[in-house]
C-alpha cells in the first residue's frame, strides 16, 4: 500500500482509463481505479502497466483474456469488488509473470481450477462465499495461496451442514476429501445407467425367447393335429 502511495505522486505521461490514475516509479508503471464505480475492467489500460489496482469497485465478472494484452502485469488488485464469475481463461496472457492476485472480499462461489492453477501467483482467497467442493480443494492443494489468509477461506455451503461456517483447511484437515465425494457420485450414476442397459438386455432376451417358445408352441400343435384338422385350418 506505501508503495502504491509512492507511485500517486509520479504521474506518467502516456493514455490511462478515465476515472484512474497512471503513475511511474522507478520504470514501473501503474493503474490506480480504486473506489471509481467501475463495473468492468477498462478496455485501455497501457499495455506496459505493471500494477494494476481495480479494487472497491463493482466489477462482477472476470471474462476470457481480460489481462491478456497486458504481458508485464505483476500484481493485480480486485479485492472488495462484487465478482460472482470467473471465466476459465479469465487470466490467459498473465500467467507467467503475475506475481500477486488478490480476489478477497468478493462474491465468489465457485472458480474453474483452470483458470488459478496455471498461475505462479501468490493468491488471496479470504472473504468468499464459497462452495466447499472438489474445485476449491484442488486450489488449495496445489495453487500458490497467501498464507496470512488461508484460514479465512470459509465454507459458506457445502454437501454437508456439518461443513459450513468452517474454514476449509480445518475441513481437509479433518480427512474429508470432496474430490472422493464427487467421485463415488460418478461412479454411482455410472452402476446406475449400466444396470438400466443390463436390465432392459435382459427384458428383450426373457421376450425374445418367450416370443420364440410360443411360436415352437403353436407349430407343434399344428403338426400334431390331424391331417383333417389341418386341412380345415388351411
Amino acid at each position: 500500500q506505501a508503495f502504491f502511495c509512492l507511485l500517486l505522486c509520479i504521474p506518467w505521461g502516456s493514455s490511462c482509463p478515465p476515472s484512474c490514475q497512471c503513475t511511474e516509479r522507478a520504470g514501473a508503471k501503474a493503474v490506480l481505479c480504486s473506489s471509481q464505480h467501475l463495473e468492468e475492467i477498462p478496455k485501455d489500460i497501457p499495455r506496459d502497466v505493471v500494477f494494476l489496482k481495480l479494487d472497491a469497485n463493482s466489477i462482477t465478472r472476470i471474462p476470457n483474456n481480460a489481462f491478456r494484452h497486458l504481458s508485464h502485469l505483476e500484481e493485480i488488485d480486485l479485492s472488495r469488488n462484487a465478482i460472482e464469475k470467473i471465466d476459465r481463461a479469465a487470466f490467459k496472457g498473465v500467467a507467467a509473470g503475475l506475481r500477486t492476485l488478490d480476489l478477497s472480499s468478493n462474491r465468489i462461489r465457485s472458480i474453474p481450477k483452470e483458470a488459478l492453477l496455471a498461475l505462479n501467483a501468490k493468491l488471496r482467497l479470504a472473504n468468499n462465499p464459497w462452495h466447499c467442493e472438489c474445485a476449491l480443494q484442488e486450489v488449495l492443494w496445489e495453487a500458490r495461496l497467501d498464507l496470512d489468509s488461508i484460514q479465512d477461506i470459509t465454507c459458506h455451503t457445502a454437501p454437508r451442514e456439518e461443513y459450513v461456517g468452517k474454514p476449509l483447511l480445518q475441513v481437509l484437515d479433518a480427512g474429508v476429501n470432496f474430490c472422493s465425494v464427487r467421485q463415488r457420485t460418478t461412479d454411482v450414476a455410472m452402476f446406475i445407467t449400466m444396470f438400466g442397459w443390463f436390465a432392459m438386455v435382459i427384458v428383450y432376451v426373457v421376450c425374445y425367447v418367450r416370443h420364440n417358445r410360443e411360436d415352437s408352441c403353436r407349430h407343434g400343435g399344428y403338426l400334431r393335429s390331424p391331417p383333417s384338422a389341418q386341412a380345415r385350418a388351411e
